[in-house]
């Protein structure tokens, strides 16, 4: 009688999530579930739709657990104000973005463009949202930064968004803030979220890129030349032809590198609207059966793709590194 049911689904038929909560009713009481839903096939049930399920409609559930219906006691054990974060991060280093309508966490999912809507939203929230946005940790206080934005402003921000930088990644992020503030009106949270994932998710950097220069157009074949900074310290200029603009830098990076891989992925992704908005890149490499990423953001996405795909390399290059490094030691001790 001590024995704990526990429940595993997939989306299939997108009911896992209703499937699940079914089982809550009968019995069960350990979900296996996943942030965004992310599984084989449709994938599994979804994380943070289950645990606000369960938090707004507890007075439903609450007797199917044994407690009062009105009892005000979380049904989980789940701090709701880190799934908007949790979700982003899982979204950023899976590399599958979330899509906007997506409950609880897509982007859409607390938008109203409705005239009434929008009119009734302001007079009463829970008029049209069952939810309050900040219990999975958005927030209400959307400051806007721009080119004259201090340092102190650009960290305060970063900490109410809740990211933690060390020293030297909070001056890093800084820098490209300053870079993108003076190409954008405004930096919005979306951008300053963009901008720290792609400082923290920096590999070694053993490849960097100094230069990218694109030549395209209908009656021209798309040529690039790029210069990598080497590990050596040495600057690196190649060129090459391709089928696109970012076919050609990939094959000029290529020819610098000169490391084989085969690309699988390649997406980009608009962070906030408008023709300034920062777009971010996303590709994966695959290598001897091993799969290696790399990701970067910018206002110029033949930029962005050209760091992108060098932070892919470099982890590919360290890996390889670290591979040769380890044989030769292990041979030396023979």
């Amino acid at each position: 009688d001590r024995a704990i049911i526990s429940v595993h689904g997939h989306n299939d038929l997108r009911l896992a999530v209703a499937n699940f909560l079914e089982a809550v009713k009968n019995g069960a009481r350990q979900l296996e579930c996943t942030i965004n839903g992310i599984g084989e096939r449709a994938g599994n049930a979804a994380l943070e739709e289950l645990v606000m399920a369960l938090h707004v409609r507890r007075q439903y559930f609450n007797p199917f657990l044994g407690r009062p219906t009105e009892s005000e006691y979380p049904l989980t054990r789940i701090d709701t104000q880190q799934i908007y974060k949790t979700s982003r991060l899982v979204s950023s280093l899976t590399g599958m973005s979330v899509q906007p309508n997506k409950a609880i966490v897509g982007a859409n999912a607390f938008a109203h463009e409705s005239g009434i809507h929008q009119d009734g939203v302001l007079k009463h929230k829970l008029t049209y949202e069952i939810m309050d946005a900040q219990s999975i940790g958005l927030t209400d206080n959307q400051i806007v930064l721009g080119k004259l934005s201090g340092r102190h402003a650009f960290q305060t921000r970063l900490a109410e968004l809740g990211f933690e930088l060390s020293e030297t990644e909070l001056n890093n992020a800084f820098l490209k803030f300053k870079t993108f503030a003076d190409r954008k009106k405004e930096i919005t949270d979306w951008d300053l979220e963009s901008i720290v994932k792609d400082e923290i998710q920096q590999p070694p950097e053993l490849f960097r890129v100094e230069l990218v220069q694109v030549s395209c157009g209908d009656n021209a074949r798309p040529t690039a030349t790029v210069t990598l900074r080497a590990p050596t310290g040495e600057e690196l200029t190649d060129a090459a032809i391709g089928t696109g603009p970012v076919d050609a830098v990939y094959r000029a990076i290529n020819r610098v590198v000169n490391v084989p891989n085969e690309l699988i992925e390649f997406s980009v992704q608009s962070v906030t609207a408008g023709i300034d908005a920062l777009g971010e890149v996303t590709i994966r490499l695959r290598y001897d059966g091993r799969v290696f990423s790399g990701h970067a953001a910018n206002t110029d996405i033949i930029v962005a793709s050209a760091h992108a795909y060098t932070n892919a390399l470099n982890r590919l290059y360290g890996s390889l590194q670290s591979e040769s490094e380890a044989v030769a030691k292990a041979t030396a001790t023979l």
